[in-house]
């Protein structure tokens, strides 16, 4: 693995290694692809994956939300929920590269201002496109409600693979 500095060494193993096992506050989002809400409450009872996606263009956000999206139904027990922070335009200009039974089955939610990345601490200050920006991260939230663990990437081609997270949900299931 390369690191670019010793602080994203620091961010990287502190970000990848908390299991908070903290009560995740209440999280309502609206989506910009369709007229859906998720509400965190209304998903109890099974794992939620929140997957924070970068803002502006990202061509491996795409290529991360395919990945789960052709995956997902071999975890019928996640919720996966994609997560970008910016205007309702520029997340339907971006969702054109993704196909619509997708964007039926998978809507992009809005982070206005990423005060939700902000709120649960995921790590700001990733340059991105000549913007600072929150580091893409994945947080698994168990049927409790509770957030059980974290993948915060280094850079923009960093993410929890679909694999990875299977891994983490029959960790946790146990």
């Amino acid at each position: 693995m390369k690191f670019k500095s010793i602080f994203s060494i620091f961010l990287f193993l502190l970000f990848n290694t908390m299991n908070l096992s903290a009560q995740v506050p209440a999280i309502k989002l609206k989506s910009a692809t369709d007229n859906s809400t998720f509400d965190l409450k209304k998903e109890k009872g099974k794992f939620v994956a929140l997957h924070f996606l970068l803002k502006t263009e990202c061509p491996f956000c795409i290529k991360h939300t395919q990945d789960y999206f052709t995956k997902a139904k071999t975890l019928p027990n996640v919720k996966q929920v994609f997560i970008k922070p910016d205007s309702e335009l520029e997340i339907l200009s971006w969702a054109k590269k993704l196909s619509p039974g997708d964007q039926a089955q998978f809507p992009i939610y809005r982070d206005p201002e990423a005060k939700l990345a902000e709120l649960l601490k995921i790590p700001n200050g990733y340059r991105f496109h000549g913007q600072v920006v929150h580091y893409p991260a994945t947080i698994l939230i168990d049927p409790k409600g509770k957030e059980v663990y974290r993948y915060v990437g280094k850079n923009n081609t960093d993410r929890l693979s679909f694999e990875a997270l299977t891994a983490k949900v029959k960790e946790f299931s146990k």
